[in-house]
């Protein structure tokens, strides 16, 4: 994409405008860090637009009090710009204990609330974070959510985080980035830590 040039044009009948305002599907993806980090970002810039935006977190737990979390709920309330809504699907669930205490049927749900959003356009911007893992333990069927997104109405934007995003997922999305691990502090033994990992 040279000079923000596209390299080809498809002969699908629309102009270049409705080419250019055509809602995304976004995955971020990967082994590295960054993913939710980068949603994020591009939640502040729908945030700046005026756009609703909804953020959904399926796997983060609810306890946790991540940065991003305070500085979109205070943008949002602020007045300026969108109005920012935050959910955090059940009380999140770790990574060895996700077969108990019915968090498939909590992510189930989450995902069913999505869906209803997009059918009403609650939002312009959704940030589907961790969205891949109930997708890959087989609590939210892969097909049925890009069916639900093809048929989302309106200029809805749709990013979806996550580690192992499903290959028919990642087929189906309009841009798709795999982070990738160069080095991390916890090959060294270092834990996250303030101000960067929340």
């Amino acid at each position: 994409m040279p000079r923000g040039q596209p390299a080809s044009v498809p002969d699908d009948g629309l102009t270049t405008r409705a080419r250019r305002n055509r809602p995304l599907v976004v995955v971020h993806t990967g082994t590295g860090k960054g993913k939710s980090t980068a949603a994020f970002g591009m939640a502040l810039r729908a945030w700046n637009q005026g756009w609703p935006v909804g953020v959904f977190q399926f796997v983060k737990s609810a306890k946790w009090r991540v940065g991003e979390e305070h500085a979109l709920r205070t943008l949002g309330a602020s007045g300026e710009g969108g109005p920012v809504t935050w959910h955090k699907m059940g009380e999140g669930w770790s990574w060895i204990q996700r077969e108990t205490g019915g968090h498939a049927e909590q992510a189930a749900e989450g995902w069913a609330q999505v869906a209803r959003d997009l059918v009403a356009q609650t939002y312009r911007f959704y940030v589907l974070d961790e969205f891949t893992y109930p997708i890959k333990w087989g609590w939210v069927d892969v097909a049925e959510v890009i069916s639900v997104l093809d048929a989302r109405p309106g200029q809805q934007h749709v990013v979806i985080t996550g580690r192992d995003a499903h290959p028919d997922l990642v087929a189906y999305a309009d841009l798709v980035t795999d982070m990738t691990k160069v080095k991390h502090p916890m090959d060294q033994g270092q834990k996250g830590q303030k101000g960067v990992e929340w």
